[in-house]
């Protein structure tokens, strides 16, 4: 009954990839993003915390450490050949530095081939994240022998303005 009160809007069936694949497209944090490490700013709600009253978690929130500007944040990443698979779990190093702890700036967090940019996209975080989009990074992950360059770009990779939800 579904299927036909919606085929005169060309409804179709899709399953829970399919909506993994559209969140990860439009920027949506879920799981791997709120890992119980991240605060309201690092994936880009501080807009949504509170300056003027009271609440569970303000105190902590407050704290330098995790206000500290070098803080890893969330951005978005895309191969710079987009022929390369984005790997979760990869880690992010500035180009021409070495692969150590030391150098270490942050995670790639979910990814998903888009079919609507026909390329592998992901969300992860960067230290100072936001500030660098337009810069290329590595993408090293040793668990698959991965090390390819990725562009930081916005989280947001369909309909940015949002103007298809809104219609």
């Amino acid at each position: 009954r579904l299927m036909e009160a919606g085929e005169e809007f060309g409804v179709c069936a899709y399953g829970t990839e399919a909506l993994g694949v559209m969140r990860i497209e439009k920027g949506h944090i879920s799981g791997p993003e709120l890992n119980g490490t991240t605060t309201p700013r690092d994936v880009g709600l501080r807009g949504m915390v509170s300056t003027k009253k009271d609440f569970i978690g303000r105190a902590l929130g407050g704290r330098p450490g995790l206000a500290d500007p070098d803080r890893p944040q969330l951005v978005g990443f895309r191969p710079v050949d987009r022929t390369v698979r984005l790997r979760s779990g990869a880690h992010f190093v500035a180009k021409g530095k070495d692969t150590v702890a030391a150098n270490d700036e942050g995670y790639m967090t979910s990814v998903a081939y888009s079919p609507s940019n026909g390329h592998w996209v992901g969300l992860g975080f960067l230290k100072r994240g936001p500030d660098r989009i337009g810069e290329i990074v590595r993408a090293w992950d040793p668990v698959r022998n991965g090390d390819f360059e990725v562009e930081v770009v916005s989280p947001v990779f369909v309909d940015p303005e949002g103007e298809r939800v809104r219609g």
